[in-house]
């Protein structure tokens, strides 16, 4: 399926299952796609999570349910699902939209709108606007993104592991890498952990790997297994025979990184007429022997892909 039109898919059956318990596995399962690339791209093209998205959007029914005053706007969005009924407790309302208790309902309104359900009721305050979202991305032309498709070969890594949410992984997951090399970055190898660094190169992959339901992810700062002892807190994960799109990039890092996959889902996805997404995992490179920070700094992304 054509990547944008799986966005729209996933809006409008996020709309129509507002009220039943829905995650991101089944709305991925709606357009055929992986979780991990659907929350993934949604997060970049939207500026939304998945889940914040659809918390934003039942906070903001809530919202109108218990309000008098918005009763002409109440009607234009709830008439279908016949919630046009803004004297029900707010007990009610709260397990309609998910929540187990009016105080965790009431923790997360206030957080959303600024003003408690009571406050809102009584019109002691104000309604935070979330209408539902409409997707349109217009590639500007001129420049093609350079990228290469390579066939590779299954092979293994061997690495850290972290799980993350899709939610806050661009802001976390550099202080992971922070953190790993703190603890090891330049030390003669005197255990097995900093013996299978040197001797695998850990460092060089930064992997993305989505087998773990819901919104997370496991990710890996990993290199190429050469064999031998996996010491204790480290994993070894084994890649498929793949086809991959490879995209080079030049810059200080994790600020290239993150632009380049944002252009990949917002540019070169959208308007690709020959490749799509493929396999659970992806891949970003990094030059051992270059500084991240420095602004020729040589880091790729590796997507997985087949051919329409």
């Amino acid at each position: 399926m054509e990547w944008l039109t799986c966005i729209r898919r996933s809006l409008e059956f996020m709309e129509e299952h507002l009220l039943d318990d829905i995650s991101a596995q089944d709305i991925a399962a709606q357009v055929n796609m992986s979780p991990f690339f659907l929350q993934r791209g949604f997060s970049v093209i939207t500026g939304y999570g998945i889940t914040e998205y659809i918390r934003s959007r039942r906070l903001y029914l809530a919202a109108l349910d218990l309000s008098r005053s918005d009763e002409k706007v109440r009607r234009l969005y709830l008439a279908a699902l016949d919630l046009s009924r803004s004297d029900e407790k707010v007990i009610d309302i709260a397990f309609r939209y998910g929540y187990e208790t009016p105080e965790s309902f009431t923790k997360a309104f206030t957080r959303f709108h600024g003003a408690t359900p009571s406050q809102v009721r009584t019109r002691q305050g104000s309604i935070r606007s979330f209408l539902p979202l409409s997707v349109n991305i217009i590639v500007h032309g001129g420049v093609q993104m350079e990228f290469k498709i390579v066939n590779m070969f299954g092979f293994r890594v061997i690495g850290f592991q972290k799980i993350f949410d899709m939610e806050d992984s661009y802001s976390k997951i550099p202080k992971y890498w922070n953190e790993v090399f703190a603890k090891y970055a330049g030390n003669d190898p005197t255990d097995a952990c900093e013996k299978a660094i040197a001797d695998n190169r850990i460092g060089e992959y930064g992997i993305c790997i989505d087998d773990m339901g819901g919104n997370e992810f496991r990710y890996m700062i990993a290199g190429k297994y050469m064999g031998g002892e996996v010491p204790e807190g480290m994993a070894v994960y084994e890649f498929p025979d793949c086809e991959w799109a490879v995209f080079d990039c030049f810059g200080p890092n994790p600020a290239t990184l993150q632009t380049l996959n944002t252009k990949i889902f917002t540019e070169w996805l959208p308007g690709n007429p020959e490749f799509e997404l493929s396999g659970p995992a992806t891949v970003e490179w990094y030059d051992c022997h270059g500084d991240m920070t420095d602004s020729d700094y040589h880091s790729a992304i590796w997507i997985p892909v087949k051919r329409k």
